[in-house]
């Protein structure tokens, strides 16, 4: 009977060794790993949109600039894309508008005045409901 309880006793002890060992191999094997942010190549004299669509709707996407809207191009319902901006749509204020049109339904998304540098690049996330999208010049 004593060879079975300090079996029973080991067991335990193996047990509450290794439910106390476990969490700290994720603990301290943590590093601050930052994930790494997709490099975009954008070319000489073009300036990079990201589109980042959270609606289940195509949405043809407009650049309004000195008074002119000119189509960029599309980004698929729940999808992602890249789209490069010639620089020449900046204008001499570097000053544009995005605008989102959603295929088949009446609802758009549309930005504040963004001012664009050369160099940076624009991060547009459009929602569920295009009126909350936000945007982003980095």
């Amino acid at each position: 009977m004593a060879s079975n309880s300090l079996h029973t006793f080991r067991l335990s002890a193996a047990l509450a060794v290794l439910l106390l060992a476990a969490p700290a191999c994720f603990i301290f094997n943590r590093e601050n790993k930052v994930a790494p942010s997709p490099e975009i190549r954008v070319p000489e004299g073009e300036i990079a949109l990201s589109v980042t669509n959270h609606n289940y709707l195509d949405v043809v996407i407009y650049v309004l600039h000195d008074g002119v809207q000119t189509r960029v191009g599309m980004v698929t319902g729940s999808s992602s894309t890249v789209l490069f901006l010639p620089v020449r749509l900046l204008g001499q204020g570097r000053e544009i508008q995005l605008l989102g049109d959603a295929i088949g339904n009446d609802t758009y998304a549309r930005t504040d005045i963004l001012v664009v540098q050369a160099g940076q690049y624009i991060e547009w996330t459009l929602e569920t409901d295009l009126r909350r999208s936000s945007v982003g010049v980095f």
